[in-house]
């Protein structure tokens, strides 16, 4: 196994919209940011990843971009970014920026120069088509609701938007805009940053002629991502924009992509193929949706997410590389989502952090998670700012579905819930502006805020600390070989970890209730240390049986007494 600095790093996501306002704004910005990296450090994560900050209208919260070369007013200036990177690099972090390529905003200069004539220069930078009988190019539905097509009047023909209609998707079939691109990249990795997550990045290239996707019976739209993700040439225009850029830096590469099960990834992430170092599958997160999609609710199964995570582990094992996370800003927040946000909150908030910090690849701290912060009721939609959320709302009341189940979808399953600001101490607006923020705050940062959670031991945020430095200090954590244990227990995940003669046990009671946990025979014999649990620990020479207590989590490190005698002797 290679070892690579961004495998041994925590990432942590600033969400900048929602992080810290230096301005009184009611937005978050740079020098909110600069304000509050000690405390990032004192975390002790290695990485930050900053959400887009690049000039934007702001449709979809920065993700759609008009210049890719300038920052957004809302968030400062070029010179406050420098300032940040700065900061950043003096604390010996890294900072990685978001790489949106998929598709611009609609106030780019190139597309304002492409929608304009059917000859024009840039006509090619993106995906234009006439209409098929009177309507869309084909069947295609957006991610956020409606028809993947906008008929632009100018040229008498339809754009491309897999996403909101204020972004038109780039087409990598154009080797111009491709080099324009690989620019971009490097004009900023040029500036000093350490590498790049990249948006959706698996759907730049699309199956030639755009064909139908399936409709479902009643559906007017079709489904076609099987048209563009993963498409038939994302392996050459990734393995070009290695050979062009990536692959001449010390940087990390982190891709988005929906749709890719553990053979694609094997693809990507092999080092050996000069794509991407990881990428972000949405498998896991999508456990507890039922079959109309995201926001047809249903409950999580723990064998499902052991199996699903097992399969991940075990696929990118030798080969590749994980990304382990279970929130950013896209998702829920997860003590509401799989663990139990009123009476185990602190409990269960450790426990799911302990199965994923313990797992073999890079884990992602998204904003707030270290001290767990919860999922947001408002109680009117007018509360909510998220474009899929306000467009989901908007087509279910004109389906006549009952408010009272919209809104039930949106508490559970909305990005928003992730986009809340940061709950800082408990003075007005949680610390997080003096002014009226561009979101509410979750009512309840009285009770979860920073200051609090630093000044209490028990705390999530020290817990998090915690399992942070077990990954500095114990090779183990980076690059030992997993094992799922106790593959049908209902309650228990539990799985070990093995490196260099050493076994790290980890057991995570996933419920409320006091399931019995047998230690594996082979380890009973074996001398053991107690690293960290989210309960009181009783030190005995042996352990063979553990009764757990509602979400209770502990970490054991056994050493194989023969291999030790063997080695020292």
């Amino acid at each position: 196994m290679e070892k690579k600095w961004w495998k041994e790093s925590v990432v942590y996501q600033i969400y900048p919209r929602s992080f810290m306002d230096s301005n009184g704004d009611g937005i978050g910005d740079l020098q909110g940011i600069i304000s509050r990296l000690d405390y990032l450090k004192e975390l002790g994560i290695n990485v930050i990843w900053l959400s887009p900050v690049y000039k934007s209208p702001n449709d979809d919260n920065g993700y759609d971009i008009s210049d890719y070369r300038d920052i957004m007013d809302d968030f400062g200036t070029m010179a406050d970014w420098e300032e940040l990177l700065a900061q950043v690099h003096n604390r010996d972090m890294k900072l990685i920026m978001d790489l949106v390529v998929n598709h611009s905003s609609d106030e780019h200069a190139w597309f304002v120069e492409s929608r304009k004539s059917k000859d024009n220069p840039y006509r090619d930078y993106y995906i234009w088509r006439p209409g098929k009988e009177g309507r869309e190019p084909n069947n295609w539905g957006s991610f956020f609701s409606g028809s993947a097509w906008k008929y632009d009047k100018a040229t008498d023909e339809y754009f491309l938007h897999i996403f909101s209609k204020k972004q038109p998707d780039l087409n990598w079939e154009n080797p111009k805009l491709r080099n324009e691109v690989y620019d971009m990249m490097k004009w900023w990795l040029d500036k000093g940053i350490d590498g790049f997550r990249m948006d959706v990045i698996n759907f730049i290239s699309k199956e030639e002629g755009l064909p139908d996707g399936e409709a479902g019976p009643g559906h007017r739209y079709g489904d076609g991502s099987p048209h563009f993700m993963n498409g038939p040439r994302i392996h050459e225009f990734l393995q070009e924009m290695n050979k062009e850029v990536l692959s001449k830096y010390d940087i990390m590469s982190v891709g988005e992509m929906p749709g890719s099960d553990p053979e694609i990834a094997r693809l990507y992430t092999d080092s050996s193929r000069n794509e991407v170092n990881m990428l972000f599958q949405f498998e896991h997160v999508d456990l507890d949706s039922g079959p109309g999609g995201k926001w047809n609710l249903k409950p999580l199964n723990l064998l499902d997410l052991k199996r699903n995570l097992t399969k991940w582990q075990n696929a990118l094992e030798e080969v590749g590389w994980n990304s382990l996370y279970f929130c950013n800003h896209d998702q829920p927040r997860v003590v509401s989502r799989f663990g139990n946000d009123k009476e185990y909150r602190l409990e269960s908030a450790k426990m799911l952090a302990t199965i994923i910090h313990m797992m073999k690849g890079t884990p992602y701290v998204y904003q707030g998670e270290e001290l767990g912060m919860t999922n947001v009721s408002f109680s009117s939609i007018e509360d909510y700012r998220d474009i899929e959320t306000l467009n989901f709302y908007k087509e279910k009341v004109a389906e006549n579905v009952s408010v009272e189940s919209i809104m039930k979808s949106i508490y559970v399953k909305g990005r928003d819930n992730a986009r809340t600001p940061m709950q800082w101490d408990d003075s007005e607006n949680a610390g997080f502006t003096t002014g009226t923020p561009w979101i509410k705050v979750n009512p309840n940062y009285k009770e979860i805020n920073v200051k609090k959670a630093v000044e209490d031991k028990n705390s999530v945020f020290h817990y998090f600390k915690q399992l942070i430095q077990l990954r500095k200090d114990h090779e183990i954590v980076v690059y030992g070989k997993y094992n799922l244990i106790e593959e049908n227990d209902p309650e228990i995940f539990a799985y070990t970890r093995e490196y260099n003669g050493k076994t790290l046990l980890v057991v995570c009671n996933f419920y409320g209730n006091e399931p019995s946990f047998e230690i594996p025979g082979e380890l009973q014999r074996q001398s053991y240390k107690h690293i960290l649990g989210n309960y009181s620990w009783e030190e005995t020479g042996s352990v063979s049986l553990l009764t757990l207590r509602p979400y209770e989590s502990q970490i054991l490190l056994f050493e194989n007494l023969k291999l030790k005698n063997l080695l020292s002797s």
